[in-house]
């Protein structure tokens, strides 16, 4: 019998920080399957690699991570690196935001996120290899005011993540939360505030942030902040109070 092929599943891969660990796994030299929502773009983007088949799932929807892996088993694939980053934010006062969106975040951000780690992490405990890459934010470090959602579900991926980087370490598998700071994606756009000034005096270039992120993967590094300035803050949060932290996001003009 024929042994499954080992893949790289990237969510989010459509754009941004995704379609840049397409990039960086394809010229290690991983095969890729490319999961979104804009199929467009992942066909344009596995044309380009070469190495990579799309697939089209919004991610969201309740079943959805059950449905990938359905795809994945049919094509003959096992997932030996699993990049969770598919996600969103919204910029806004909590009172005021569209109550179904900031569910949809959390499904997204949280639960499709725990869904997938589960359903992929046994059969890598099984081999003994294997890797799981979450992408988290600054945003974990701290409350968010503003975007009190978009924070709390980034604290979830963080503390989830460093606690299977330690279940797992002994059986051969990776997991590690990426944690960047902002980032020169459509993210801001989405979530309503890019353009505006502290996004763009401390963003990132996204091939710089997956760069950093491989290299911690290699070193199975369990939390890895890319960029000076984000280490800086992330560590500062350690030392500050919370009430004191909780203003200062506040007082953030994004």
């Amino acid at each position: 019998m024929k042994a499954p092929a080992a893949v790289a599943v990237i969510t989010g891969a459509s754009a941004g920080i995704g379609a840049q660990f397409a990039r960086q796994l394809s010229m290690r030299g991983h095969r890729l399957v490319l999961v979104a929502r804009r199929k467009d773009r992942l066909d344009s983007l596995a044309a380009e690699l070469g190495n990579a088949r799309a697939v089209e799932i919004d991610l969201g929807k309740a079943g959805a991570a059950a449905k990938l892996m359905r795809d994945i088993e049919q094509a003959g694939e096992t997932v030996d690196l699993l990049v969770n980053n598919a996600g969103f934010g919204l910029h806004g006062r909590f009172a005021k935001a569209d109550a179904k969106r900031l569910r949809q975040m959390v499904d997204l951000n949280c639960g499709t996120l725990t869904d997938l780690c589960r359903a992929v992490l046994p059969a890598m405990v099984e081999r003994r290899s294997g890797a799981i890459l979450n992408v988290a934010s600054t945003a974990a470090f701290q409350p968010g005011p503003g975007m009190a959602v978009y924070f709390a579900t980034k604290a979830y991926v963080l503390s989830l993540s460093e606690a299977l980087h330690e279940e797992v370490r002994r059986a051969g598998v990776k997991v590690v939360a990426l944690c960047p700071g902002p980032t020169k994606t459509e993210f801001g756009e989405v979530a309503g505030f890019k353009g505006n000034g502290a996004f763009d005096r401390w963003a990132m270039d996204a091939p710089s942030v997956v760069r950093a992120a491989l290299h911690a993967l290699d070193r199975n590094k369990a939390v890895v902040v890319p960029g000076a300035l984000n280490k800086v803050g992330a560590f500062s949060t350690r030392l500050a109070p919370r009430a004191l932290l909780r203003k200062i996001t506040a007082a953030i003009k994004f």
